[in-house]
Protein backbone atom coordinates (compact mmCIF):
# COMPACT_ATOMS: atom_id res chain seq x y z
CA UNK A 1 0.00 0.00 0.00
CA UNK A 2 1.53 3.35 -1.39
CA UNK A 3 -0.43 6.19 0.69
CA UNK A 4 -2.73 5.73 3.35
CA UNK A 5 -4.77 8.57 4.55
CA UNK A 6 -7.44 8.91 7.70
CA UNK A 7 -9.86 11.57 7.31
CA UNK A 8 -12.99 12.84 8.12
CA UNK A 9 -15.65 11.51 5.61
CA UNK A 10 -17.44 14.64 3.85
CA UNK A 11 -20.69 14.77 1.81
CA UNK A 12 -18.82 13.48 -1.41
CA UNK A 13 -17.85 10.26 0.21
CA UNK A 14 -21.58 9.29 1.05
CA UNK A 15 -21.30 6.62 -1.92
CA UNK A 16 -17.89 5.52 -0.89
CA UNK A 17 -19.02 4.97 2.71
CA UNK A 18 -22.55 3.27 1.62
CA UNK A 19 -20.35 0.51 -0.20
CA UNK A 20 -17.89 0.14 2.91
CA UNK A 21 -21.17 -0.66 5.14
CA UNK A 22 -22.34 -2.91 2.62
CA UNK A 23 -19.65 -4.51 2.12
CA UNK A 24 -18.91 -5.10 6.25
CA UNK A 25 -23.22 -6.12 6.12
CA UNK A 26 -21.66 -8.96 3.83
CA UNK A 27 -18.69 -9.62 6.35
CA UNK A 28 -21.00 -9.83 9.60
CA UNK A 29 -23.92 -12.02 7.43
CA UNK A 30 -26.57 -9.59 7.46
CA UNK A 31 -28.90 -7.94 5.18
CA UNK A 32 -27.36 -4.48 3.36
CA UNK A 33 -29.21 -1.35 4.69
CA UNK A 34 -32.41 -0.67 2.68
CA UNK A 35 -33.07 1.89 0.21
CA UNK A 36 -34.35 3.85 3.02
CA UNK A 37 -32.04 3.13 5.67
CA UNK A 38 -29.25 4.40 3.28
CA UNK A 39 -30.92 7.37 2.89
CA UNK A 40 -30.95 8.29 6.71
CA UNK A 41 -27.28 6.99 7.09
CA UNK A 42 -26.48 9.93 4.46
CA UNK A 43 -28.65 12.29 6.72
CA UNK A 44 -27.49 11.24 10.26
CA UNK A 45 -23.31 11.40 8.55
CA UNK A 46 -23.97 14.62 6.41
CA UNK A 47 -27.52 15.99 7.44
CA UNK A 48 -28.47 19.10 9.29
CA UNK A 49 -29.00 17.24 12.85
CA UNK A 50 -25.82 15.04 12.48
CA UNK A 51 -25.99 11.64 14.44
CA UNK A 52 -22.42 10.10 14.12
CA UNK A 53 -19.31 10.86 12.62
CA UNK A 54 -17.78 8.73 10.13
CA UNK A 55 -13.79 8.33 8.93
CA UNK A 56 -12.59 7.05 5.97
CA UNK A 57 -8.90 5.39 5.09
CA UNK A 58 -7.93 5.65 1.88
CA UNK A 59 -4.75 4.26 -0.07
CA UNK A 60 -4.18 5.72 -3.34
CA UNK A 61 -7.84 7.85 -3.53
CA UNK A 62 -9.80 4.38 -2.88
CA UNK A 63 -11.86 4.29 0.57
CA UNK A 64 -10.49 0.90 1.77
CA UNK A 65 -12.55 1.59 5.68
CA UNK A 66 -13.69 3.59 7.67
CA UNK A 67 -15.12 3.91 11.30
CA UNK A 68 -18.19 5.19 12.54
CA UNK A 69 -18.71 6.83 16.11
CA UNK A 70 -20.42 9.10 18.63
CA UNK A 71 -20.86 10.16 22.05
CA UNK A 72 -22.68 9.31 24.93
CA UNK A 73 -22.34 10.32 28.18
CA UNK A 74 -21.42 9.07 31.39
CA UNK A 75 -23.25 10.22 34.56
CA UNK A 76 -20.72 8.85 37.01
CA UNK A 77 -17.52 10.47 35.19
CA UNK A 78 -19.59 13.36 34.47
CA UNK A 79 -17.92 13.46 30.76
CA UNK A 80 -18.52 12.11 27.80
CA UNK A 81 -17.56 8.44 26.25
CA UNK A 82 -16.93 7.93 22.76
CA UNK A 83 -18.95 5.26 21.13
CA UNK A 84 -17.04 3.26 17.92
CA UNK A 85 -19.77 1.61 16.41
CA UNK A 86 -18.25 0.29 13.12
CA UNK A 87 -14.57 -0.05 12.06
CA UNK A 88 -13.82 -2.10 9.47
CA UNK A 89 -11.68 -2.41 6.39
CA UNK A 90 -11.27 -4.61 3.24
CA UNK A 91 -10.26 -7.79 3.77
CA UNK A 92 -7.46 -7.33 1.24
CA UNK A 93 -6.17 -4.25 2.98
CA UNK A 94 -5.80 -6.11 6.63
CA UNK A 95 -2.53 -7.02 8.37
CA UNK A 96 -1.72 -3.79 6.47
CA UNK A 97 -1.99 -1.95 9.95
CA UNK A 98 -5.40 0.23 8.19
CA UNK A 99 -7.19 -1.05 10.97
CA UNK A 100 -4.77 0.34 13.64
CA UNK A 101 -4.59 3.64 12.28
CA UNK A 102 -8.07 4.15 11.95
CA UNK A 103 -8.78 3.08 15.48
CA UNK A 104 -5.77 5.35 16.83
CA UNK A 105 -7.89 8.05 14.88
CA UNK A 106 -10.56 7.57 16.90
CA UNK A 107 -8.92 7.63 20.11
CA UNK A 108 -7.04 10.89 19.12
CA UNK A 109 -10.81 12.17 19.03
CA UNK A 110 -11.56 10.71 22.01
CA UNK A 111 -8.53 12.56 23.65
CA UNK A 112 -9.91 15.77 22.00
CA UNK A 113 -13.27 15.25 23.12
CA UNK A 114 -12.25 15.41 26.70
CA UNK A 115 -13.94 11.82 26.89
CA UNK A 116 -13.46 9.78 29.96
CA UNK A 117 -13.58 6.65 27.84
CA UNK A 118 -14.32 4.90 24.45
CA UNK A 119 -16.27 1.58 24.31
CA UNK A 120 -17.34 -0.52 21.77
CA UNK A 121 -18.75 -3.91 20.94
CA UNK A 122 -17.08 -7.22 18.84
CA UNK A 123 -19.51 -10.02 17.72
CA UNK A 124 -18.00 -13.24 19.67
CA UNK A 125 -17.53 -15.36 16.79
CA UNK A 126 -14.35 -12.53 15.40
CA UNK A 127 -11.49 -13.65 16.86
CA UNK A 128 -9.35 -11.74 14.63
CA UNK A 129 -10.54 -8.38 16.22
CA UNK A 130 -11.09 -9.67 19.82
CA UNK A 131 -6.73 -10.53 19.47
CA UNK A 132 -6.44 -7.07 18.01
CA UNK A 133 -8.41 -5.42 20.75
CA UNK A 134 -6.80 -7.88 23.06
CA UNK A 135 -2.72 -6.81 21.91
CA UNK A 136 -3.86 -3.30 22.43
CA UNK A 137 -4.76 -3.67 25.66
CA UNK A 138 -8.49 -3.03 25.63
CA UNK A 139 -10.36 -4.58 28.86
CA UNK A 140 -13.46 -7.36 27.65
CA UNK A 141 -16.00 -5.96 30.23
CA UNK A 142 -17.39 -9.11 31.36
CA UNK A 143 -19.70 -7.79 34.62
CA UNK A 144 -21.51 -5.49 32.05
CA UNK A 145 -24.60 -7.70 29.95
CA UNK A 146 -25.47 -5.83 26.13
CA UNK A 147 -29.05 -5.78 26.12
CA UNK A 148 -31.59 -4.29 23.56
CA UNK A 149 -35.14 -2.66 22.22
CA UNK A 150 -36.00 -2.90 18.82
CA UNK A 151 -38.39 -0.26 17.55
CA UNK A 152 -40.91 -2.53 16.98
CA UNK A 153 -40.70 -3.12 21.24
CA UNK A 154 -41.13 0.57 21.98
CA UNK A 155 -45.14 0.80 22.04
CA UNK A 156 -45.21 -2.79 23.35
CA UNK A 157 -43.38 -1.25 26.63
CA UNK A 158 -44.74 2.10 26.33
CA UNK A 159 -48.17 0.74 26.81
CA UNK A 160 -47.24 -1.64 29.34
Amino acid sequence: MNSLIIRQATRKDGKALLHLIDALANFEKLDRPTRSARRRLLLGAFGKKKRFDALLAESNGKAIGYAVFFETYSSFLALPTLYLEDIFVLPEYRRQNVGLQLFKKCVSEAKRRGCGRMEWMVLDWNRNAIRFYDRLGARQLREWLPFRLDSQDFLRIINR
